[in-house]
Formats: structure tokens, sequence, C-alpha cells
């Protein structure tokens, strides 16, 4: 689950007990699952022969999703009131809000008192189920497993980007000394970068400076082949985003889009904040000689599972195949490095 303001994963799922983000989509779609199916069960249960299934399941939605929703809306609204509290608190207060939202929409149904008490009781059972899912789930998704997936991600990214970033400054060792020399300090600067703790998110200006200096890397072998268009103006630099999210879609235009071609291209970077959301797109030209998805798949997998372990659904990353250009665009939450 993730949680507004935190920025480290670790952070993130430490075993404190606590309720669920219910402004994480992520945990809204689960709940809806979750309450529908303890309603549909209910209602097989109950039936006592197959032709009263239909009539019964058409009841208990008509029952149950008004409370529902009322209820998430709700949570939703009071999400900074409950985080702050502590966790039997919090539950409580869960509980009351789901209770009088049932009672609310018993009300409006004209129920009887008997099926008042009803629905009420069934909405408490359910919504302790949901509770106690989300329990089991952050306890299951511990600190050290969560820890050791992004690790491994991470570690995926490094081999490769050393491996480019070396054979860029060899490539001109020769030919101009000085700039090899200039070049090595700056590749000790981005390599201090990335064997950083990559638990923490790291501001969005972080990875634009580290994006820009792999790029003067590789113009070192590249030369005027490599145009880079920057469009990121309508983009805070203190948001905060996973660590190494840029720079490998970066590289692989530079690498399944400039580098095979003997034409020069541009890769563009871009982004804007729109709806409390930051939306990044990186795009670069298809060439011909380039194997572009299966060189790209390994990077947009890791990238895809690192934005899960951070934002649970918040986040997505999207691809674009044109005759012309490859565009990838990634849409999370907006989130601020703390003054």
């Amino acid at each position: 689950m993730a949680s507004s303001e935190a920025t480290i994963i670790n952070q993130k799922n430490r075993r404190t007990r606590r309720l669920p983000d219910f402004r994480n989509l992520g945990v809204a779609l689960r709940t809806l699952l979750a309450v529908n199916f303890l309603g549909v069960l209910t209602v097989v249960v109950r039936s006592t022969h197959p032709d009263d299934l239909f009539e019964g399941l058409v009841l208990m939605s008509g029952r149950l999703e008004l409370p529902l929703l009322l209820s998430l809306l709700i949570l939703y609204l009071l999400q900074p009131v409950l985080k702050r509290m502590a966790f039997a608190k919090g539950v409580a207060s869960t509980a009351i809000i789901v209770l009088a939202c049932a009672m609310l929409s018993e009300t409006l149904l004209a129920a009887d008192a008997y099926q008042r008490i009803g629905a009420m009781a069934w909405a408490i059972v359910a919504g302790a189920a949901v509770l106690i899912y989300f329990d089991y789930r952050s306890l299951r998704l511990s600190p050290a497993e969560s820890e050791a997936r992004l690790l491994a991600l991470t570690s995926r990214i490094r081999p490769h980007f050393f491996f480019n970033s070396l054979n860029a400054v060899l490539g001109v060792m020769r030919s101009d000394s000085r700039r090899a020399e200039t070049a090595l300090e700056e590749l000790a600067d981005m390599f201090r970068a990335v064997m950083k703790d990559h638990r923490e998110l790291v501001t969005l200006g972080e990875e634009l400076a580290l994006c820009e200096r792999y790029l003067d890397l590789e113009r070192l072998r590249l030369g005027e082949r490599l145009r880079v268009a920057w469009s990121i103006d309508g983009c805070p630099a203190d948001a905060l985003i996973p660590p190494l999210l840029l720079q490998p879609l970066v590289e692989n235009a530079v690498y399944h889009g400039i580098e095979p071609s003997a034409e020069p291209g541009t890769v563009t970077i871009a982004g804007e904040l729109r709806s409390g959301e930051l939306r990044i797109e990186v795009a670069n030209p298809i060439s011909s000689g380039a194997r572009h998805q299966a060189g790209n798949r390994m990077a947009l997998d890791n990238i895809r599972e690192r934005l899960m372990l951070f934002y649970d659904l918040e986040a997505s990353l999207g691809i674009e195949k044109g005759p012309e250009s490859y565009v990838i665009r990634i849409r999370l939450p907006y989130r601020r490095k703390s003054p």
C-alpha cells in the first residue's frame, strides 16, 4: 500500500499496525471486490434453490452498493485524520463510519428494525474481514521481502549502466585525454548516485540531473547524432519519484533509437503535473536496425515492478509504438519533498 507521504519503502511497510490508506486506488478496488464477494457468498449460502439465486443477488446488490460506496467516500475524505490515529482508535472510527452508512442506507430503504440490525451486523462482519485482509497483507509484504525485491531490481540496472558509461569514456580517452578526465569525474559522480540506498525516493530534479550527466557521456561516443529535447517546465523539481526511474529509459532510448542509426535522432524527455499526478514520457525515433521490444522488455518490467512496490495501483507505465517513434509514458501520484 502506498503511503501518501512515505519516502522510504521500509517505512511504508514497517510492521507498525495501521489502517490501510483509503486514498489508494488499490485499496479502494480491493475493498470493492472483497465486500461484493462476501455479498455474493452470503446470497449463495442463504439460497435454498437455484432459482432464488438471481433474485437474491439483485436484492443484495441494491442494499450493498450504496453503503459501500458511501463508506469508501467518507473514509477517503477522512484519511488524513485516520492516518494520525492509533490503530485501535482508527479501527473503532472505521467501524462507526461503516455502521452509520449501513443505518442510513437501511433508513432510506424504509427497512424495519430487524432488517436494520441484520444489515448493521453484516456490515461490521464485512468491514472486519476487509481490515483483517489488509492487516494480513501488510504482514505478508514484510519490510525484508519488499526491500530485498527493490534492491534486487536496482542491482539489475547497475551493470548495464556501468558498462555503457565506461565505454563512452574509453571511446574518447585516446583522442581527447582532457575531456576524458572530465568525463571520468562526471562518471564518478554518477556512480555515487547509482550506488546509493535506493529504498529512498529521490527528487525529480536529482533524477533529471543524473540523466543529463549520462547524456553528456553518451555525446562523447555519438556526437551530433544524439539530440535531446527537454520539455519539463511543468514538472516541479521537488516531486518525489523512485530512484533510477528515468535514467534506464533514457539509456534505452539512446541505445535502441540513436545508436543503431547513422542519422541524427532526438530523444524527447517531457513531463507535466496534471490533476495531482506527475506524467512523464520518454520518446525516441525507431531505427530499423533496433530490436526494440526485446531490448526494452527487461527494463520496463523492472520499472513496473518498482512502481508497484512504491505506489501499488496508483502508478502506471504505458507504451505507444508508432511508425516512427517509441514513447514510454509514466503516471504516478505527486508527492513533494518535505521542507
